[in-house]
């Protein structure tokens, strides 16, 4: 079974879950329609504090699923949304791939991965302690951010539960993601 679409979700307010939701529309250049972090420059607080002209490269956040019963193993129940993305991922390694890659989601959605998510300290006002099981340390010291990645929409289109999911890696040298 190839990767897939688990679960959507999207909020048009600022609050740290999200709703799903049976569909959502991606919209090229902007991210989710409807969804507060949708636009051009960055729509995340801290980052509009530091310069709210910066480009948004956090416009759509994907999570693996997978993660779900990594983090159940220490006693965790987390659910699709609740850690605030907006695309739940079955079967694909998102935190593997290399910046640039292409998502191919559904019919006609195309979403460029930018980077990893940096977590934030509101994990722990979710679940208390829930920071340490996204964000550790490798054996080589440094830190491992398993919070999934950010992309931007390349081409729109709607994304619905079950779709397929298809990588297409950037030509040339592959650069591993960073916290964007």
């Amino acid at each position: 079974m190839g990767a897939t679409v688990a679960a959507v979700s999207s909020n048009g307010e600022y609050s740290f879950t999200k709703p799903n939701r049976e569909s959502i529309r991606l919209l090229a250049g902007l991210g989710v329609e409807g969804d507060v972090h949708a636009g051009v420059t960055v729509k995340h607080r801290s980052r509009v504090a530091q310069d709210p002209t910066q480009p948004n490269l956090r416009q759509v956040h994907l999570l693996h699923e997978e993660l779900f019963e990594a983090v159940a193993g220490n006693g965790f129940r987390v659910a699709a949304g609740e850690l605030g993305e907006n695309i739940t991922t079955r079967g694909i390694d998102l935190l593997g791939l290399p910046t640039g890659a292409l998502l191919r989601i559904g019919d006609e959605a195309v979403v460029e991965v930018t980077g990893l998510r940096n977590p934030c300290a509101q994990i722990d006002n979710f679940q208390r302690g829930l920071l340490k099981e996204v964000v550790g340390r490798g054996e080589d010291g440094r830190v491992v951010y398993k919070g999934g990645v950010m992309g931007v929409v390349t081409v729109g289109g709607v994304v619905r539960p079950g779709d397929g999911i298809v990588v297409e890696l950037p030509e040339g040298p592959l650069w591993p993601l960073e916290r964007v």
